[in-house]
């Protein structure tokens, strides 16, 4: 659907489709530039109102404004530089809907689009996950624009390329494929476009969850997280750097790094503002902290049940008699350590103080005092809550938990060959989990690549080879 050369028409059109009368926010206004009659469109909210104040008082200060195609209007009378010419009727509408500013002139069957928004935007401030000792303290906020400079004041290199989208006919979102044109992996972008190109859902409500899960396969049965998410921009620009592909959408704080495979998670900033020793360190200890919040509980278990805790393993074996079955204090503790992070969201910032004694009190000294718990289970379900914020991942966490269940029931059943029936599942769920794209989940393990393998494990120097 085209715009017509007369104006009423296309004024009656667009005062439809944006709801002129109906919505109170948006605003049409008549006027004249040199003699030809004009209609401008904006949303109360999104203009940036000294712009488009000076745009507007040098169009209606023209002594003439002769023109026969918008392109000649604008070349000869709007100074403002973040202006194109629209034919497309919807196009123009989405585009206003955005945050820019449309303008009808009559006797023109284009309009005029100018890019002089300005959306409401909290500051750049550190985000609440991934703050690092040293280095930058700003974060990715809700505004795409925001967004992309943060990236560009990094890489100030002409080969970085913000490459822009928008994903489906229905909810038409804002997306950046930000990559560097000499690293990229050409059949890894490609693919990237297919998919964007293939979404199509109504409401990107939930950001770039939303567009995450339509860009997958549908493996609901597997927790492993396919996308990492970060707010820091230095962790993007350092993943775009290396090659890969960031994904940033608006209205979205989080950007989604790809491709991502499992080891990338043991991956955070920190390790990168530390010397190369301190920060493989630091490395290493996440993995080790991995595995023990995956296997301590119910390694402990089965060592209970089958009464393996005589002789040497004496110190793991339980103290005192108990009435409520080992796997039940288990589950209840994870259960409750969930509902105690849960409950904390929605805790007013005045109670928070009250309720961590309460939550400390209910799940600690009052639990054993009526023999609802052991101490050996607070002990341990103690230390995987505090490990479970080693990794940034939340997603990841969430993975861990339910296979840490699934081995508790499974290890209740079979005791040993339970656990080992249940080790072999994880394996099952990390080699047959799709990632969004690249090589595999498992890479570089699998398919085997022992440089980039040494990168994951190790932090390496910066050098000349690897900048």
């Amino acid at each position: 659907m085209r715009f017509e050369s007369e104006l009423e028409r296309s004024a009656e059109r667009l005062d439809a489709l944006l709801g002129v009368g109906r919505c109170y926010d948006v605003i049409a206004r008549d006027l004249r530039a040199g003699g030809r009659r004009c209609r401008v469109y904006t949303i109360d909210g999104y203009g940036d109102d000294a712009v488009i104040e000076r745009v507007l008082a040098h169009l209606l200060s023209l002594p003439s404004a002769e023109a026969e195609t918008m392109r000649e209007f604008i070349d000869r009378y709007v100074s403002f530089g973040e202006v194109d010419a629209e034919s497309d009727v919807e196009k123009a509408v989405t585009a206003v809907f955005l945050g820019k500013t449309l303008l009808l002139a009559d006797g023109l069957d284009e309009c005029a689009l100018l890019d002089a928004k300005q959306y409401p935007a909290r500051s750049v401030d550190e985000p609440a996950s991934g703050k690092v000792l040293r280095g930058a303290h700003d974060g990715f906020i809700e505004t795409l624009v925001v967004n992309t400079a943060l990236l560009r004041r990094r890489i100030r290199d002409p080969r970085l390329t913000l490459e822009g989208r928008q994903i489906s006919e229905k909810s038409r979102a804002d997306v950046v494929l930000c990559y560097m044109e000499h690293k990229v992996d050409r059949d890894l972008l490609e693919e990237l476009r297919r998919k964007l190109d293939a979404v199509d859902i109504r409401s990107v409500s939930m950001g770039q969850e939303s567009i995450a899960e339509a860009m997958m396969k549908p493996q609901w049965w597997n927790p492993f997280p396919n996308v990492r998410y970060t707010e820091r921009p230095d962790v993007a620009a350092a993943c775009v750097m290396e090659g890969s592909v960031v994904l940033l959408v608006d209205n979205s704080p989080a950007a989604m790094l790809l491709p991502t495979s499992f080891f990338d998670f043991v991956q955070e900033a920190n390790d990168f503002y530390f010397p190369p020793l301190i920060g493989s360190y630091l490395r290493i200890l996440r993995y080790v902290v991995f595995a023990l919040t995956l296997f301590i509980t119910p390694v402990w278990y089965a060592l209970v049940k089958s009464g393996a805790t005589e002789g040497f393993l004496h110190f793991l074996a339980i103290a005192e008699d108990y009435e409520v079955p080992l796997l039940l204090q288990l589950l209840f503790a994870e259960f409750i350590v969930d509902l105690i992070k849960l409950t904390s969201l929605n805790t007013p910032p005045v109670f928070s103080n009250s309720f961590s004694m309460i939550g400390a009190l209910v799940l600690g000294d009052f639990a054993v005092q009526a023999h609802w718990l052991v101490p050996e289970v607070l002990a341990y379900m103690a230390f995987v809550a505090i490990a479970n914020f080693a990794q940034p991942s939340y997603e990841l966490g969430y993975a861990f938990k339910l296979l840490r269940l699934l081995l508790l029931l499974l290890v209740a059943a079979l005791d040993w060959l339970g656990l080992a029936l249940g080790v072999a599942a994880i394996a099952a769920l990390l080699a047959t989990n799709k990632p969004i794209a690249g090589r595999g989940y498992l890479y570089p393990l699998w398919p085997f690549d022992g440089k980039a393998l040494r990168a994951l494990l190790l932090r390496r120097p910066i050098s000349r080879e690897n900048t």
